[in-house]
């Protein structure tokens, strides 16, 4: 009877341990899939290339621009969903940037954000582009609407040329008025040099003309002595400004320029040249660059416009994200379905602190 009892004991013992056993198992088994899932989970993680391809990165807009987007663009970042910006050179070469843009595409792109070398020259990009649907977006050189209107995926973000223009001659003019003593020569005329951007591109062109024609509106009576193109470079304009300089002497009372870059060239060059402040001509850029905000700050410079990099970052940032996930654009102020523009500010000694201090508390 004992051993009856005993088997039976023997015998229920090892039912438990087997489900004991079976029941760890089974626990190791769940704990290792969920595990497994996790790894899945990250290497499904959704992934948004974007490719960006500059006309060149030796322009301090450009780049200052293309930082924010990056800052925009990981704002966006999730636990599903990683992005990845690509930035390459162009060089200032269409052809150079039309084979980066096929390399980009055949590495692997969802996006397509394009400064052009040659606004006129889009449609090798706008080809590829759409061999392979990927969505482009155009930003600070802007194609024609013609170009534009070839594929419904086609965007523009940037700038408004003419009020850029228009802003720089109002500044201008209201320093002109306020000061007499810029007529130097007090003969009624402001003689004035003009540094350009560069030959046949559309923001050289709109800028120049509207700012002359802004200043004449305002009553202000020119006198030019010279233009110079000076291809947005902040060396160039130095080079150019000295030998206007050694020419005109103190004929010259007014310095405009088609960006910021080349006001400071020519503030360069009054330095270089050994002209105190007071004995310089007012000095009018455009961009709002870091370093012309710190020149109107010291009086080196009396006044910018403000290019909204930031605006002009996170509109194209959202904008890539939106076509990413196949929403369709709503919500955008667009001009002709396509065209995104911010608005320029005006800058002067008046209020440039606010400037300033908008830029430190957004670092």
């Amino acid at each position: 009877m004992e051993e009856r009892v005993w088997q039976v004991y023997c015998m229920e013992r090892e039912v438990v341990m087997k489900s004991k056993w079976s029941i760890f198992v089974l626990a190791c088994w769940v704990l290792v899939c969920l595990t497994g899932c996790g790894g899945d989970l990250e290497t499904q993680r959704s992934v948004l290339r974007v490719g960006v391809v500059l006309y060149t990165q030796d322009d301090p807009f450009i780049n200052a621009l293309t930082d924010c987007m990056r800052e925009d663009l990981e704002e966006y970042e999730t636990d599903s969903l990683k992005i990845i910006m690509t930035v390459r050179d162009g060089k200032n070469d269409q052809g150079l940037q039309d084979e980066v843009v096929e390399e980009i595409l055949d590495a692997g792109c969802d996006i397509l954000v394009v400064d052009l070398v040659d606004r006129t020259e889009p449609s090798n990009i706008i080809k590829m582009a759409k061999k392979e649907n990927i969505p482009v977006i155009f930003f600070n050189r802007e194609p024609v609407l013609e170009d534009l209107m070839q594929w419904d995926r086609l965007y523009y973000v940037g700038g408004d040329a003419k009020q850029s223009g228009t802003m720089q001659g109002e500044i201008a003019a209201e320093v002109i008025r306020a000061d007499p003593a810029v007529d130097r020569n007090a003969d009624g005329k402001i003689q004035y040099v003009l540094l350009e951007g560069e030959t046949g591109h559309q923001d050289a062109i709109i800028r120049t003309d509207s700012v002359v024609k802004t200043l004449q509106e305002q009553g202000i009576t020119l006198e030019k002595l010279s233009y110079q193109f000076a291809n947005w470079n902040r060396g160039q304009a130095e080079n150019k400004m000295t030998q206007l300089i050694h020419l005109y002497g103190d004929e010259i009372e007014l310095v405009l320029s088609n960006n910021d870059e080349m006001a400071i060239g020519a503030v360069a060059a009054y330095e270089a040249s050994g002209y105190p402040k007071e004995d310089r001509p007012v000095i009018f850029g455009i961009d709002g660059l870091d370093s012309a905000l710190s020149a109107i700050q010291d009086d080196s410079i009396q006044g910018t416009v403000y290019n909204d990099k930031e605006g002009q970052a996170g509109q194209i940032s959202r904008l890539a994200m939106d076509l990413f996930l196949d929403r369709e654009p709503e919500d955008y102020d667009f001009e002709n379905e396509r065209y995104i523009f911010l608005p320029y500010q005006k800058v002067t000694a008046a209020n440039v602190e606010e400037f300033l201090h908008s830029k430190e508390e957004v670092q």
